[in-house]
């Protein structure tokens, strides 16, 4: 029977996981935490029993029909739509950018073939081509939109001024022109009834797979398991500059930091309030049980999150990608190609932002080619 080392316990490593143990191979999964999930876990507050997203909030939403019904295997996802609102300025506004919040800004009631005129007049047009996510703001909104909702936020999340943001970053956050307030544009959205660590739980009860937390692992550590255990292929869904153990320097990660805090009513009347004022420490303030809105709690529990350098001992979240380009990843990325029987999969190994739904659908197609490869 075939042997396989699966290193991380999220979304990418346990779909792989669980498609390969349904197949008869034996899997080994280990992960650096003390808990399953990577930074989907999630657990019950003890003081206010609502469930907790612990590293911040996770929607599930995705337009691949696959990929919702894989997903929907190992747990009941109730209906859930994003509905974010931001201050700005001292008021509140609806974003993603829409209909209402342009008429709010403007002071004005127009419709939705004026306001896009409106916002077409405002943008930089002379921009052909945007690189940067100022560019990319500037010409599509204009000046007084990107200064008030595309400046200080993303300065703050990304710690970088937003010339220096790549412009695909933008590309996650639409324009609209009418009063849609959903975050998300996609066919299916959802999070699970019973968190997704229960998800989690589900994926792992296979008489296949055995799970091991708390283990800590280098390439070195990996290469001297092939050898001793005879794992005949390793599937890596951790940060790749620590697998191989800095060789090339340390990648730039952005990291969160949560600020805990309760109420014994509703705090801010909705799930999620960004703050894009730049002089305001924190990128958004969550109020969880919002994100359960079939449980009832009377009290309330909250996160202030605020962005920065991901440095030594911290959990990494986001890769920084730069204009200029990134030497240190392109290092790392050819000495992964060399590899030939390890597959690096997920956000922190291939250096991406990635949904969830993307890492498990590139999970499966990583299963399928090992499949196609190895005869199984």
């Amino acid at each position: 029977m075939k042997k396989i080392l699966i290193i991380g316990s999220g979304f990418s490593g346990l779909t792989i996981a669980r498609l390969l143990a349904e197949k008869g191979v034996k899997v080994k999964v280990v992960d650096d935490r003390a808990h399953i999930g990577g930074n989907c876990f999630d657990q019950r507050d003890e003081k206010t029993n609502i469930n907790v997203h612990v590293y911040g909030p996770h929607i599930f939403h995705t337009d691949n029909k696959m990929v919702w019904d894989f997903v929907n295997k190992w747990g009941d996802f109730e209906p859930y739509i994003t509905r974010v609102k931001a201050t700005a300025n001292g008021k509140v506004y609806s974003l993603p950018v829409n209909l209402h919040t342009i008429n709010q800004f403007y002071g004005s009631a127009l419709s939705p073939t004026e306001a896009k005129k409106l916002i077409e007049s405002k943008g930089d047009q002379s921009i052909q081509a945007p690189k940067s996510f100022e560019e990319q703001a500037i010409k599509f909104v204009g000046y007084d939109l990107y200064k008030t909702f595309f400046y200080g936020y993303p300065k703050k999340q990304w710690g970088m001024d937003p010339k220096d943001i790549p412009s695909s970053v933008l590309k996650r956050l639409p324009v609209r022109f009418d009063y849609n307030d959903n975050y998300f544009s996609h066919q299916y959205q959802g999070i699970p009834r019973d968190g997704y660590t229960g998800i989690f739980k589900n994926m792992l009860n296979h008489p296949n797979i055995e799970l091991e937390l708390n283990v800590k692992l280098v390439k070195e550590d990996v290469d001297k398991l092939i050898d001793e255990e005879g794992y005949e292929h390793v599937f890596f869904s951790g940060a790749i500059d620590h697998f191989y153990n800095y060789e090339f320097g340390r990648l730039e990660y952005r990291t969160l930091k949560f600020e805990k805090f309760y109420s014994e009513d509703d705090y801010q009347g909705c799930a999620v309030m960004s703050y894009c004022d730049e002089n305001v420490p924190f990128t958004r303030i969550t109020e969880h049980k919002y994100f359960t809105p079939w449980e009832k709690h009377e009290e309330s529990v909250m996160y202030k999150e605020y962005s920065k350098k991901c440095e030594g001992g911290d959990i990494p979240y986001y890769p920084v990608r730069h204009v200029s380009g990134d030497d240190v990843w392109n290092l790392y990325e050819a000495r992964s190609k060399k590899e030939k029987n390890i597959t690096f999969v997920g956000r922190l190994a291939t250096y991406r932002y990635l949904d969830m739904d993307v890492c498990i659908k590139e999970a499966i197609e990583c299963f399928e080619n090992y499949c196609l490869k190895s005869g199984i």
